[in-house]
């Protein structure tokens, strides 16, 4: 198939519909509106349902109730939103429904405002609502990504039983590339415990409340198993240049792709540095940055945030190299150049974080 060029948010709303989703709840919130915008133009077209809901609140209930039938579906939203949705998320992922969740972030605390930003990264993978659970969180970095990750996401949900967000920002959502969409067939799975009528067999209860205190335990074990097994088979990263690299720069989404170019700028100077692209967010990709850690190597993280995804870095190097980091806030983006200034003072200064 042809590329088309279209806006990030656009290619997640149609891989979104080429993956089987049939139900889309939401409420708009800039910078995501397109996904909504495109969705309602399209999903009905294609024997999907469509309903603008009058909250936040209310959509994500309504995505529990479609994901407890057994159809795939989805909602959109923005920083602020996904705050909003963080009770209905704990209570889908307690109940081991599968949906996708897709944040495109803006620039916070509060309403912030609506340019770009990564600082949901601790509310997306360390459990924004409450209680022992965990989000598949996949972070694209192309406009290309977001399409494929959007598709591979449905199939992950239903795999694993379990909400899957795509978690991207507003400069992503808002970019125009080209997208190739693969003739491909989602991964349809058999849906025995989905509430589909009960005729013929005994009804099928999906419910989250166990005030028994043994029962609930056991589900709390239940789940961190499964969550194991997810962490051991769906972890993802792309490694750049990292062979010989004495400095591994850590980024992902739009950052990362600032990162890469920055790589190049040293590349060319002749200093040796790689770049670790997360692309599962959670299950966090630590092998990769202990391997690399070896006593000599040094590491940069280059955020949009106060620093969030350093935590996870650092953990993953257990000490075993000085971890750097450099970020801008407030929906400024890291240019090429600020993070090579960076990376030459750290290598040729010998900067100490």
């Amino acid at each position: 198939m042809a590329k088309v060029l279209m806006k990030g948010n656009e290619a997640i709303a149609e891989a979104a519909i080429r993956a089987g989703c049939r139900a889309f709840y939401g409420y708009p919130i800039t910078p995501q509106n397109e996904i909504p915008n495109y969705m309602a133009l399209h999903l009905p077209e294609r024997g999907g349902v469509y309903l603008q809901a009058e909250s936040e609140v209310s959509a994500i209930n309504m995505v529990y109730g479609a994901a407890g039938c057994g159809v795939r579906v989805m909602t959109s939203s923005s920083s602020p939103g996904i705050s909003l949705k963080a009770e209905g998320i704990s209570y889908i992922a307690a109940a081991e429904l599968p949906c996708v969740i897709v944040n495109v972030m803006r620039c916070g605390p509060g309403l912030g405002g609506i340019h770009p930003s990564q600082g949901d990264y601790f509310q997306a993978v360390k459990g924004g609502g409450h209680g022992d659970y965990r989000l598949i969180v996949l972070a694209p970095g192309s406009v290309q990504e977001m399409a494929d990750l959007t598709f591979e996401a449905f199939d992950l949900a239903d795999k694993w039983r379990n909400p899957v967000m795509v978690l991207a920002d507003g400069l992503l959502g808002q970019m125009m590339e080209p997208v190739e969409f693969i003739d491909r067939e989602p991964q349809m799975v058999p849906k025995p415990w989905a509430t589909t009528g009960a005729e013929g067999r005994k009804p099928n209860i999906i419910n989250t409340l166990d005030i028994v205190p043994e029962s609930l335990e056991k589900r709390n074990y239940a789940l961190a198993e499964k969550y194991a097994r997810i962490a051991d088979e769906e972890t993802r990263w792309q490694e750049y240049k990292i062979e010989d690299a004495d400095l591994i720069i850590a980024a992902y989404g739009t950052s990362a792709r600032a990162a890469r170019s920055a790589v190049d700028m040293a590349r060319e100077k002749g200093m040796r540095v790689g770049l670790i692209r997360p692309i599962s967010l959670w299950p966090f990709p630590s092998a990769p940055f202990a391997e690399a850690a070896d006593g000599t190597r040094q590491f940069l993280v280059v955020e949009m945030s106060m620093g969030q995804l350093i935590e996870d870095v650092r953990l993953a190097v257990n000490g075993r190299g000085v971890v750097h980091f450099i970020n801008r806030l407030g929906g400024m983006v890291p240019t090429p150049p600020e993070i090579y200034s960076k990376i030459e003072a750290i290598l040729q200064g010998g900067e100490v974080q």
